[in-house]
């Protein structure tokens, strides 16, 4: 995916996709959506991390920084290889419209138990090959996530801090003897990643050959219990009990008076220093087997981050601490060469934060939604982007455009619909409009901004946990030709679809 030349997307989030178990997945309905995007000349498709989820459902608080989610592996395949029986869904099926994580998650993870028992029993010889040099490839990530789940199992998802402490200090022989017990958990979860990077990679290359670049992203941070902070303590600023000292977050604003506290262990940035940023060159190389261009959550995290006492309940008592600036990136681009980054410049953002973006040469981000509080020059305004970033209508973070005029100040309303020129009931696609029209080298909407949707059907909603959030799904209905014309005309227009067609009539 270029960034330097003018160019269109959407963001959909894997699982959002339409399919029969439960959510969207790596199988027939991902091609259908590459389709829908081809036909409206669409050139980037925008996905939401893939690591498997953790707790209130969110990809942003992940057991791994490396693997695949599990939830994304489609079963047609599977029963395409013999490996499984035609899935027998659970009584009245599942909801069309939304995730129901507590009835899809052990329903999926029961048919890739069967599929992994169907592999096992009937794949040829040239399967058991390909499984087992796929795993040697990426052992260097696969076996300490793979005995890490396994032993999340076998300790009933009871934290790793508190198993015994042979397996705490990761003592070889506690490794080794582990690995044996366990070994038949060990393969279910390396098939399972096996099953999930072919699928990607599979769809990726499909995407690639109509002309569509995939946008992954990478969150900053990890989580405690992970199996990276698990693997390699030493990286992390823990007690001698692996508890973190201090833990990430944001301060206090008119939002929120206490601040964020987000909990994640904080990075011993001289220790990644001193393996040149190891870690991160090979998480971003991991990344950069999945997606085409990675946008970077948190990106001012590299120039600064808040740091908070973990014996604090909440933010107030946090503060300011230098991050490892361009080191990390210039360790990345002497392993990886250019590495194309989208850098997440939103929220508190000081003047050595847009310096580190800019000397690195990362497009950051504009948020149309934040554009309307009546001053001219406020930088999310079209009419004040640089070629160098991505605008939005919103995020996943944000509500829908139509959701976000409801909650909108009369002032914001006011100005909003001077400034676009339009009446509210035109706002989604006005906006559209108004980000295809600027200067910004890519733009990409989210597709309940492309569907016109409310409120109801907005994605995440910052502060919360659980209830609706990560648990939006577009019904198959919605991806049809009419609004794929739609957006194809609209971008087109601009100068940024994939064929630049614009079907005038003649004279």
């Amino acid at each position: 995916m270029p960034l330097n030349r003018r160019s269109a997307g959407v963001l959909a989030h894997i699982t959002s996709l339409p399919g029969p178990y439960g959510m969207g997945d790596f199988g027939p309905g991902a091609y259908r959506f590459v389709d829908w995007l081809a036909s409206a000349q669409q050139s980037v498709w925008q996905w939401l991390p893939t690591t498997p989820i953790g707790p209130g459902n969110s990809p942003y608080q992940s057991g791994s920084a490396f693997a695949g989610s599990p939830l994304m592996v489609a079963l047609e395949p599977l029963v395409q290889r013999g490996w499984l029986a035609e899935p027998v869904l659970p009584g009245g099926g599942f909801p069309a419209e939304r995730v129901d994580f507590g009835l899809a998650v052990p329903w999926r993870l029961r048919q890739l138990r069967l599929a992994a028992a169907g592999f096992s029993a009937r794949a040829t010889p040239l399967d058991h090959a390909d499984f087992a040099t796929w795993c040697d490839t990426h052992a260097d990530w696969l076996d300490d996530y793979a005995l890490f789940m396994a032993l999340e199992v076998a300790h009933a998802g009871q934290p790793w801090w508190t198993w015994n402490s042979g397996l705490r200090q990761r003592s070889s022989q506690a490794i080794v003897a582990a690995s044996q017990k366990f070994a038949d958990e060990v393969f279910f979860c390396k098939f399972v990643q096996w099953c999930f990077d072919t699928q990607a990679r599979a769809l990726k290359a499909y995407a690639n050959g109509l002309g569509i670049s995939i946008l992954g992203d990478v969150p900053i941070f990890i989580a405690h219990h992970s199996a990276d902070c698990w693997a390699r303590p030493d990286l992390y600023f823990l007690d001698a009990m692996f508890q973190p000292t201090v833990v990430a977050g944001c301060p206090p604003d008119s939002m929120a008076p206490e601040g964020q506290r987000w909990g994640n262990p904080l990075y011993r940035w001289d220790r990644m220093a001193a393996e040149d940023f190891g870690w991160w060159t090979a998480r971003m190389r991991r990344a950069l087997h999945l997606a085409d261009v990675l946008r970077i959550d948190h990106f001012r995290g590299f120039a600064g981050y808040y740091e908070i006492p973990a014996s604090c309940a909440n933010a107030v008592q946090g503060r300011w601490v230098s991050g490892p600036g361009q080191a990390v990136f210039d360790a990345m681009q002497r392993a990886l060469g250019e590495v194309p980054i989208v850098a997440e410049d939103l929220g508190v953002i000081t003047p050595d934060v847009e310096q580190l973006r800019d000397r690195c040469r990362f497009a950051g981000m504009k948020i149309l939604q934040f554009a309307f509080d009546g001053d001219p020059s406020n930088g999310f305004l079209p009419h004040n982007y640089g070629k160098n970033c991505v605008a939005y209508t919103g995020t996943h973070d944000n509500n829908t455009v139509r959701g976000w005029w409801q909650s909108a100040s009369t002032r914001e309303q006011a100005f909003a619909v001077r400034y676009l020129g339009c009446v509210p009931n035109a706002l989604p696609r006005a906006m559209m409009h108004a980000l295809c029209n600027s200067v910004a080298n890519t733009v990409i909407f989210p597709l309940q901004d492309v569907l016109g949707l409310d409120g109801a059907h907005r994605m995440n909603t910052p502060g919360s946990v659980g209830g609706t959030n990560w648990a939006w799904r577009c019904e198959s209905t919605m991806l049809d030709p009419e609004t794929a014309k739609t957006l194809r005309r609209l971008t087109a227009a601009s100068g940024r679809g994939l064929l630049q067609t614009l079907n005038l009539p003649k004279g």
